[in-house]
């Protein structure tokens, strides 16, 4: 379980490709610190640390994960949000992050607000049953509070912290990323489909 808090960004520096799988390193200032079977939150998805080497991580995705995030557009270089699992004696300063996406959004507007940074996006409508006005959503595994919604687009804001420290500076138009929805939405909607 995870909080949508980043540590920190690790860089890919190398992916192997072995059948449907794909492998990544990841060089971070928390990769000597990881153990081998550790999960860890990179863009927002819960992956197994399975290999360990001097200040770098790898870890690896199946097809299924591939097909449903945006790891499968990732580079040599490209940045990736970092954070480990919540300990239980941990605060939670986000909101309650599986690790598990549930789809992607493109970015559809970027505006500097003069202060902050506004994020627009457009997502798959057949989740808009997930989102409420100023609830918790998980971008690229941050935690966030999305407002200006409609149907299948919403609108975020980062703070300049949040935009020095994570990957959303480098986003560009029409970009992918990673969105979990809040997990305690989906268990409400799940009871009231069941009429339970």
């Amino acid at each position: 379980m995870f909080t949508g808090i980043i540590e920190c960004l690790g860089k890919i520096e190398d992916i192997s490709v072995d059948g449907t799988n794909r492998s990544f390193w990841v060089s971070s200032p928390i990769s000597s610190q990881l153990k081998i079977d550790q999960s860890v939150s990179h863009n927002g998805i819960c992956l197994t640390v399975d290999a360990l080497d001097i200040h770098r991580h790898r870890v690896t995705a199946i097809a299924e994960t591939l097909a449903k995030t945006n790891l499968d557009k990732q580079q040599i270089g490209d940045f990736l949000n970092l954070e480990r699992c919540l300990p239980l004696s941990g605060r939670l300063d986000g909101h309650l992050v599986q690790g598990h996406i549930d789809c992607t959004a493109i970015c559809t507007q970027l505006t500097d607000k003069d202060g902050s940074t506004e994020i627009s996006f457009h997502f798959p409508e057949k989740f808009t049953h997930l989102v409420i006005e100023k609830g918790s959503i998980a971008i690229n595994g941050i935690s966030l509070t999305l407002y200006n919604l409609s149907r299948d687009t919403f609108s975020v804001s980062l703070i300049p912290y949040t935009w020095a420290h994570t990957n959303l500076q480098f986003l560009q138009l029409q970009q992918e990323v990673n969105i979990e929805f809040d997990m305690v939405g989906k268990y409400i909607q799940r009871r009231m489909q069941n009429g339970y």
